[in-house]
């Protein structure tokens, strides 16, 4: 019987899997600078030949790029779901906005259920300071743009996803960020002018969220992120048969 050589794992290897898993928990992230080769051997307890040797397969991977005189770097286009051009053309398609909102009832769902399961005090203090972002740009209504309110919002649901402690669920949501910040930001102007109480409605349904994660309510976290979608894709059905009213009447003022 025959028996095939056992290959010894070499020390760098280590290190290559040690840095895939911190980029795929998000410990690492896109675009990020790793720390000084000096300094990252260190943490590792290994030498800097056996470290560079792993920066350097992980380049060939196309996880990481070095820059001459500049060090280290996660790719910039790790996780990036859409393009820019993709970007531009979905946020001014209403038919894609729609599309978008279905998509966040079952992704955003899933990641509030897990987040109440699984978040530990270092994912519930950053959910905190993320909600009480959010709560100070209702606060300010009338001196907040919709810009900042649209990036509070898309970083609280962020940070849910991280929360999650699920890889999948956290890229897909960091991947689409920018894409989640322009959804927020589009919705939000038209929403508040449709309906006086959509602000304080809001209010509400993301405090409940927060609550149901922080004391671990998994069932109650999917119902309301699922109910505050489905609420956001009233109120913007109503704002499209309004607008669709306003054209009809315009072109009978025009015959």
């Amino acid at each position: 019987m025959g028996f095939d050589q056992v290959r010894q794992r070499r020390l760098s290897d280590d290190i290559v899997q040690r840095l895939e898993e911190m980029i795929l928990e998000g410990t690492l992230k896109a675009g990020e600078r790793l720390p000084a080769e000096r300094a990252l051997a260190e943490q590792f307890g290994v030498s800097r030949p056996s470290l560079r040797e792993a920066i350097q397969k992980l380049v060939a991977k196309g996880l990481l790029v070095s820059r001459q005189g500049g060090g280290n770097y996660v790719v910039e286009s790790l996780g990036s779901t859409f393009s820019d051009p993709l970007l531009h053309l979905l946020e001014s398609n209403p038919e894609a906005q729609r599309d978008l909102l279905e998509f966040r009832h079952t992704l955003e769902a899933s990641c509030a259920y897990y987040a109440a399961l699984r978040a530990t005090d270092v994912d519930r203090e950053r959910l905190r300071l993320a909600f009480e972002q959010l709560q100070s740009c209702y606060g300010r209504a009338g001196e907040v743009g919709r810009a900042e309110e649209g990036a509070a919002d898309a970083s609280f649901h962020l940070a849910i996803a991280e929360a999650s402690h699920n890889a999948v669920l956290l890229h897909t949501i960091r991947g689409l960020f920018d894409l989640l910040k322009r959804n927020v930001l589009t919705n939000i102007g038209g929403m508040y002018k449709q309906r006086s109480e959509t602000r304080d409605m809001l209010i509400s349904q993301h405090r409940e969220l927060y609550l149901a994660i922080i004391e671990g309510r998994a069932d109650d976290a999917r119902e309301v992120s699922s109910r505050h979608i489905l609420y956001v894709q009233e109120v913007l059905e109503e704002v499209r048969q309004e607008v669709q009213r306003v054209a009809r009447a315009e072109r009978r003022k025009g015959i």
